[in-house]
């Protein structure tokens, strides 16, 4: 799978994240789009293109989480990485236990994400 031009799909419910993250994404080589809502994007056709998954873990309606449970039952293996302003450890560990390839905290390095989204589009 090559890592330039692969679709990573950003969900977050923060205006200024979908704003910021896609110029960082650009610059690093990879197609973008943005969702405000989990719904918003299992709604749309990026399901079946996404390659890595940038994801919030708490959003109003349908949670980082629960998407990630979604998507195990209609059998998308997308790599999430999921990005927090929570700073606790504990949600840490239970996300990357649960199949995560990563979680940062806001705010992170263009490098560690960087390299974050290089193991997601690797694959184990």
């Amino acid at each position: 799978m090559k890592l330039t031009h692969a679709l990573v799909s950003v969900v977050d419910d923060d205006k200024s994240v979908r704003e910021s993250l896609p110029d960082l994404l650009h610059e690093f080589g990879f197609s973008v789009r943005t969702f405000s809502s989990a719904e918003e994007f299992l709604a749309s056709d990026a399901v079946d293109k996404t390659e890595s998954l940038i994801l919030d873990v708490a959003m109003p309606g349908m949670t980082g989480p629960e998407l990630q449970v979604e998507l195990a039952r209609r059998r998308k293996r997308i790599p999430i990485i999921y990005i927090t302003a929570q700073r606790d450890s504990t949600i840490r560990q239970r996300l990357i236990e649960q199949g995560a390839v990563e979680c940062l905290f806001k705010p992170f390095s263009d490098q560690v994400l960087q390299e974050a989204l290089s193991s997601a589009l690797r694959g184990p």
